[in-house]
């Protein structure tokens, strides 16, 4: 899967935001918010396939954590990523 390439993310007040390029109308009413762990996966993805295994990696790779604790946060990241419509299928 990817990232939806027209999701863009911007620093607004200090905050880091997901914005949707490309439409004559924003729905603001979907805000996707990103703490320093959520940038970095984002980054570390954007325009790149990914599945859970490439997040798991990049979470142990980071930080100092056991392969189970990785896996089911990257897993949980990735069903929000899911559920709000950020990534296609490819």
């Amino acid at each position: 899967m990817r990232i939806k390439p027209n999701l863009k993310v911007r620093n607004i007040a200090g905050e880091s935001i997901v914005i949707m390029q490309g439409d004559d109308i924003s729905d603001m009413t979907k805000v996707i918010s990103l703490n320093a762990t959520s940038l970095y996966l984002w980054h570390s993805i954007e325009g790149k396939e990914f599945t859970l295994d490439t997040l798991t990696s990049l979470l142990m790779d980071k930080y100092d954590v056991s392969a189970e604790t990785a896996e089911a946060d990257a897993a949980k990241w990735l069903s929000e990523l899911v559920k709000c419509g950020a990534t296609d299928d490819v």
